[in-house]
């Protein structure tokens, strides 16, 4: 279990997400995660790498019974302190998202994973565990950086202006590599803290999600909502060229 540079971020991160997450994923990537969550009144969720909890408490105040797991204790303690201010009945457990040992088979309707498949080494193991304690068509939804246009390093916006038109690129190279690098974030005591982030082609997501008996329901790539091309800079090039996708799979084996 691994948890490279977010437990000196965890201060920073539930400050940043707070209660409906930060600008990218309260008005980008998390609307077409819940539209296609649905209902989820008395429903068992487990939220999978779980960051500070909001979606968590999202969905537990929506009537879910929800268990949450996040690899980063630091994190974990924050949401626990926010469970005993707002009581909602959240479980929370520090764990690798591969190894859910505590957690019985078939024993959730949903799962979701936000944002963190890209940033788990061994994401194939955590899929398969989603499988197993998933019941019987069973969904999972979860959302990623966009493998297609998004991949540290060799990724990136070019904005050509040859008068009247500008155009919107989006650069890549290296797509089919599968490779590990060091993504940074925001100084801490004046360094540059780093993640680990996993960039994995698209084709690989769809192979590990059949080799766990999931079934691909449904696949959406984030469109700017209009407070985020309101507030971000690149919400009109996003328009063009999705940096995010969200995937829906059903347990079916």
């Amino acid at each position: 279990m691994s948890t490279f540079g977010w437990d000196r971020m965890a201060d920073w991160w539930d400050e940043k997400m707070g209660d409906e997450g930060d600008l990218w994923h309260r008005a980008l990537i998390d609307p077409p995660l819940i539209q296609l969550v649905g209902e989820v009144s008395g429903m068992r969720l487990l939220d999978l790498a779980c960051g500070n909890g909001y979606l968590s408490r999202r969905f537990a105040r929506q009537g879910a019974i929800v268990t949450a797991v996040d690899a980063n204790a630091p994190l974990i303690e924050r949401a626990q302190t926010r469970e005993m201010r707002e009581h909602l009945g959240i479980t929370y457990h520090v764990a690798d998202a591969a190894h859910l040992e505590m957690l019985e088979d078939g024993t959730f309707d949903l799962a979701i994973c936000n944002m963190a498949l890209m940033d788990i080494e061994n994401a194939a193991g955590a899929i398969q565990e989603v499988a197993r304690v998933l019941r019987q068509k069973g969904r999972f939804v979860a959302s990623i950086s966009h493998p297609c246009f998004d991949k540290v390093n060799t990724s990136g916006w070019a904005i050509e202006q040859i008068y009247p038109i500008t155009t919107i690129w989006r650069k890549m190279s290296h797509y089919r590599e599968i490779v590990a690098s060091d993504l940074p974030w925001l100084k801490v005591f004046d360094q540059v803290v780093t993640t680990h982030d996993y960039h994995r082609p698209l084709s690989w997501y769809f192979r590990a999600l059949r080799a766990a008996g999931l079934v691909l329901a449904a696949l959406e790539e984030p469109e700017p909502t209009a407070e985020f091309l309101a507030s971000s800079p690149q919400g009109p090039w996003i328009a063009e060229i999705p940096l995010h996708c969200v995937i829906e799979a059903w347990k079916v084996g």
